[in-house]
C-alpha cells in the first residue's frame, strides 16, 4: 500500500498536480507491481523561502538512508 508524498515549490496548477499524481501512480504500479487501488499520492506546496527548513533539512539531510535519488543542489 504505497503512499507517496511529493513536496514542491508552490505555484503549480491543480491540473499539473493531477498529471504528476497519475505519473507517480503509474511509476509505482509499473515498478512495484501494485494495482491502482493500492497507491495514493499526496502533493504538498512549499514556499521557496521555506524549502531549506521544511524539506531539505528534515527530509533530505536528516534522513540520508531514505534518499535513493539525491538532489544536485544544496540550498544552505
Amino acid at each position: 500500500m504505497p503512499h507517496v508524498i511529493v513536496k514542491l515549490y508552490s505555484g503549480k496548477s491543480k491540473q499539473q498536480k493531477a498529471v504528476l499524481a497519475e505519473a507517480v501512480t503509474k511509476a509505482v504500479m509499473d515498478s512495484l507491481g501494485y494495482g491502482q487501488e493500492s497507491v495514493s499520492v499526496g502533493i504538498e506546496d512549499v514556499e521557496p523561502k521555506d524549502w531549506a527548513s521544511r524539506v531539505y533539512g528534515p527530509d533530505i539531510v536528516d534522513k540520508p538512508d531514505t534518499i535513493f535519488k539525491k538532489p544536485g543542489y544544496d540550498p544552505r
